[in-house]
């Protein structure tokens, strides 16, 4: 079987691996549940390519995470449940529905999108869905008004998406300033948990749990991504450190042998080259 730019050799090689007796033990013996993990992951590394702008590492990626796409299609065409070509007909219905603006009739063309005709369109997207899982005979309970924010989604990210959720309701702060002295009350009630006669570690978490929600929602209200800006300081710290291992090596030494005042030295070199 040779490479081709044809989605359509792409399903053709996973329907080959997923072939009984002749395709790959490994990719037979997987299912949704066991290839969710991997999904996510290929969908970070596609991130992670980005930031580092290689664009060779971004094709590849892409690559990895639509083999994800194909992978999933083919194990629910195996069920009877759809195929590929019912996720490129759902994709293209959801992209030429929320964007009336663009492939709608004369008179929508140009207008622009308004907050009301989107929420609009996503009230009857989800009514639809719903629609769909009564007809298929799956009376699931009624999902409230935040339970379709992805649970696997990283905490930080999904606190965020919750909070801006709650708002378009009216539940949320109406200031800044609101938001800063919660802020301060959690971390005074962390403090009062970790200075406790007996400290309990539950009860730290819970406080600790909440002093990072209110955080993303100070993100939040100076339009910040609070997931983009941990990321930020992630690699802050991994450049700082980094200018401690080479300083180290450069002098011959290792950081095992180098004191945490040595350590600390170095960087607060780095900090000042940041700067």
């Amino acid at each position: 079987m040779t490479p081709s730019r044809d989605i359509s050799r792409l399903l053709e090689i996973m329907a080959a691996l997923r072939t009984p007796g002749t395709g790959c033990p490994w990719d037979l013996d997987q299912s949704f549940e066991t290839i969710a993990p991997y999904t996510v992951e290929e969908a970070y590394e596609v991130a992670d390519a980005i930031a580092r702008g290689e664009p060779d590492d971004i094709c590849d990626e892409l690559g990895d995470l639509l083999l994800q796409v194909v992978f999933h299609a083919r194990m629910a065409e195996e069920d009877g449940l759809f195929d590929f070509g019912d996720v490129v007909t759902a994709v293209t219905k959801k992209m030429i529905r929320r964007h009336p603006h663009v492939f709608g009739d004369a008179q929508r063309r140009g207008s622009g999108m308004s907050k009301a005709i989107w929420e609009r369109i996503k009230a009857e997207e989800k009514a639809e869905k719903a629609a769909r899982r009564e007809a298929a005979g799956r009376t699931e309970r009624q999902l409230g008004f935040l339970d379709d924010v992805p649970v696997a989604a990283p905490a930080l990210m999904r606190a965020e998406k919750l909070q801006k959720r709650a708002s378009t309701v009216g539940f949320d702060w109406n200031d800044l300033g609101a938001v800063r002295e919660k802020l301060a009350e959690e971390l005074g009630e962390l403090d009062a948990e970790i200075d406790a006669e007996t400290p309990d570690k539950d009860r730290i978490e819970d406080e600790l749990g909440d002093l990072l929600f209110v955080i993303a929602n100070v993100a939040r209200h100076l339009d910040i991504d609070p997931e983009k800006a941990l990321q930020r300081t992630n690699e802050k710290f991994r450049g700082r450190f980094g200018h401690i291992e080479d300083s180290l090596k450069t002098a011959g030494r290792t950081l095992d042998d180098a004191s945490l005042e040595d350590m600390e030295a170095l960087w607060q070199e780095a900090k000042g080259k940041d700067r």
